[in-house]
């Protein structure tokens, strides 16, 4: 082959960056996910010690907000499936109805599908807990079972819809009952002696997994060793006759 011997590298180069380039940029997003879910933690933990405020029409996400009312007969649906033990349920939705007021749906907690004795309150209640915001449909999410009132995604208005409240506000006051039992989660896991009453209330608020650090870290990583191995087999392409 004629010519300089860096011109060997000309093709390898313009092949070779367009890797480099996707490493970094996905090293890059991790790092602003990290940013991002940091400071989603840092708002949870302010809210979680914050006093709970009557709850809002519109309140911040996951705000610490409590509520007096009467539940609704009648007015319940089913969200999501979460196996706990060897047992299929899901998260009951309710109708708080407020004196002045307008109604609001209530994430109680977790029950079985089938069975189960569940409590239902006759009676004036407060609940306290932390606003979950509706959650926007994507364009592979699962259809919900509107006739049936199961619900796999927490569409806030389409539930309220469903349940005869069209204008409750657009969340979810979702229950915590701190040191409630919990029931074991996961296939296989053995179902506890004596279930708690039902539904099954959130512990606490929402603690999210955090590991963009980790795979920051990974990516950048990547994109060390892509440019070493580069640099090795350029600097054995140069010494070639």
């Amino acid at each position: 082959m004629t010519g300089r011997p860096w011109q060997r590298l000309i093709l390898p180069s313009f092949l070779a960056l367009p890797v480099l380039a996707l490493l970094l940029g996905l090293g890059s997003w991790q790092v602003q996910r990290l940013a991002w879910k940091n400071g989603l933690l840092a708002d949870l933990a302010a809210a979680q010690a914050a006093a709970p405020i009557p709850a809002p029409l519109a309140p911040e996400p996951f705000a610490h907000i409590i509520a007096t009312g009467r539940f609704r007969p009648g007015a319940e649906a089913l969200l999501g499936l979460e196996v706990r033990g060897p047992v299929l349920g899901a998260s009951l939705i309710a109708v708080l109805d407020r004196e002045g007021a307008p109604p609001l749906l209530v994430e109680r907690g977790w029950v079985p599908m089938e069975g189960g004795a569940i409590e239902r309150p006759e009676g004036e209640v407060t609940l306290t807990g932390f606003a979950r915001p509706s959650e926007r449909r994507t364009l592979f999410a699962a259809a919900d079972d509107v006739a049936g009132r199961r619900f796999l995604n927490f569409d806030a208005p389409a539930i309220a819809t469903a349940l005869g409240v069209p204008e409750a506000p657009p969340y979810a006051l979702t229950v915590i009952r701190p040191g409630a039992p919990r029931g074991p989660s996961g296939f296989g896991a053995a179902p506890p002696p004596s279930r708690g009453p039902l539904p099954e209330a959130a512990t606490g608020f929402p603690a999210p997994n955090n590991p963009h650090l980790g795979y920051a870290l990974t990516w950048f990583g990547l994109a060390a060793a892509w440019v070493a191995i580069f640099a090795l087999w350029a600097s054995r392409r140069m010494r070639s006759p």
